[in-house]
């Protein structure tokens, strides 16, 4: 079993996973939407917990979730890292399970697990026999409540976090690359520091400073159980309320604002590291999708707003990279010879997340061709649809692409009940599927025509170049077999 660190398209996008989820059914007729949507449910317990649940009673199953709303970005400079830190002490007992066993005893209910953490939420879940449920929450509810353990456990345990560090960032060029444009991208905003901490500070960071976040953010009020699955509401009510309920409320701390500065002017970084091949990336400053951007019924064609551009920024994502043979990949990846510029090509768009959104392009440069030459070509075809606009025939496209995409993917109660989670983060309502798709399919060519020729200038972006360097040819790659289970 693993700890994951959660991935975020080419680690620039916060784009949450629900986001996609949210547009794939945009090309649904209203009636459809409403047939395919199960019943959700939402209550707070008088402690200020939020509990969601989707009843699916296609198999007898269930996926059970515990969010926090706190993840990196909750962090202050000194502690980078101690978000996902906690993730793996969750797992070092309570006073009444010991360290390790939490993992034994759901593999013994015929379950399975995993946690992540992110920089705006840290998650906790499992799959698990929907007639288990009970002792799930039981298990999860202590492990949130009561969580301890002595100092020696987290000094075994950092060192993995040391080494998940070293091979899921440092023996990697491309992510140390990522790191430290992120570091320079932003200027206030915590979404600088790296998820997996600066190895400085796991280097200082002590038991107390892991607990004192646990103490500090772990409060029922800013915490969700989502369960999905082969079960009743009126019993998952019933669960909450016996096993999370008890738990003592306490107050969420107070978020001080630290919003990002207005850029100025060009930003550039140059990263030397090992590499075989050189690689860049664009990063642009753009606006991100607000909860009443889709409580807000009012959509007039003509209006512009941050919340219809952040829709309008999604779609040219996909329009340029959203399905096998989309304009990047035809116009940079597919040619011969000279004209073949990139051996890769991409974009993706943040739509949604607790802190400032990215519109990101980068690419690989193909034999014989430059960074400069592939930052070109990306930034042209952005510039293409300024000038000419997107067909219709690609807007259909893109919305029956996601359509069959979220067609399969709703089939699992996990991803139903990552889905809801994700809304909860971001404060959006229950039916914030149906609402977005509503607002997607009104955007129109002219919409993205416009974005596109008003949020791609040097004073809002970030260009990040790998610059490759010899491979020390006597260097032993680091063995899979350090990375060991967590729990």
């Amino acid at each position: 079993m693993k700890h994951l660190i959660c991935p975020f398209p080419r680690l620039y996008s916060t784009l949450l996973p629900a986001a996609l989820a949210f547009i794939s059914l945009s090309c649904l007729a209203p009636a459809a939407l409403a047939q395919k949507a199960p019943p959700v449910e939402q209550f707070t317990l008088a402690n200020g917990m939020t509990v969601i649940v989707k009843p699916d009673h296609r198999a007898p199953t269930a996926a059970h979730m515990l969010w926090v709303r706190v993840g990196s970005m909750d962090e202050v400079d000194g502690t980078s890292g101690v978000a996902h830190a906690l993730e793996h002490m969750m797992f070092k007992g309570t006073p009444q399970v010991k360290a390790g066993e939490f993992s034994r005893r759901v593999a013994a209910l015929g379950g399975r697990e995993n946690a992540f953490t992110g920089k705006d939420a840290t998650g906790y879940h499992q799959q698990i026999p929907a007639d288990k449920l009970e002792d799930m929450m039981r298990l999860e509810s202590d492990r949130f409540a009561h969580n301890q353990w002595p100092d020696d456990e987290f000094k075994r345990e950092i060192e993995v976090v040391k080494e998940e560090r070293r091979m899921r960032t440092e023996d990697s060029p491309r992510a140390m690359m990522y790191e430290a444009a992120g570091a320079t991208t932003f200027a206030a905003s915590p979404y600088r520091r790296p998820v997996v901490g600066w190895m400085s500070d796991l280097d200082a960071m002590t038991p107390d400073d892991v607990r004192d976040f646990y103490r500090r953010w772990y409060v029922p009020a800013n915490a969700a159980v989502v369960v999905t699955g082969d079960v009743d509401v009126a019993q998952v009510r019933r669960l909450a309320e016996k096993y999370y309920g008890s738990i003592p409320a306490r107050p969420v701390p107070v978020r001080k604002p630290r919003l990002e500065p207005v850029q100025s002017g060009l930003k550039t970084l140059d990263f030397k590291a090992p590499a075989s091949q050189a690689y860049v990336g664009m990063a642009f400053k753009v606006p991100k999708l607000e909860a009443g951007d889709l409580l807000d019924s009012a959509t007039p064609a003509a209006a512009t707003s941050p919340g219809r551009d952040a829709l309008a920024l999604t779609v040219l994502a996909a329009v340029l990279d959203g399905y096998s043979g989309a304009r990047l990949e035809r116009a940079m990846t597919q040619g011969e010879g000279a004209n073949r510029i990139a051996d890769s090509a991409g974009a993706s768009n943040g739509l949604l997340g607790r802190g400032p959104q990215l519109f990101m392009l980068d690419g690989v440069p193909a034999a014989g061709k430059t960074t400069a030459q592939v930052a070109a070509a990306l930034r042209q075809q952005v510039a293409v649809v300024a000038r000419d606009g997107v067909s219709e025939a690609e807007l259909n496209r893109v919305k029956t692409q996601w359509a069959a995409s979220e067609t399969y993917k709703l089939d699992g109660v996990f991803n139903q009940a990552r889905e809801l989670g994700s809304n909860w983060v971001n404060g959006l309502p229950l039916d914030a599927s149906a609402r977005l798709i509503a607002k997607l399919r009104g955007i129109t060519s002219a919409e993205v025509q416009s974005v596109a020729a008003r949020y791609f200038g040097d004073d809002q972006m970030t260009m990040a170049t790998l610059l490759p360097q010899p491979i020390d040819p006597n260097r032993k790659p680091r063995t899979p077999a350090a990375e060991v289970s967590r729990h």
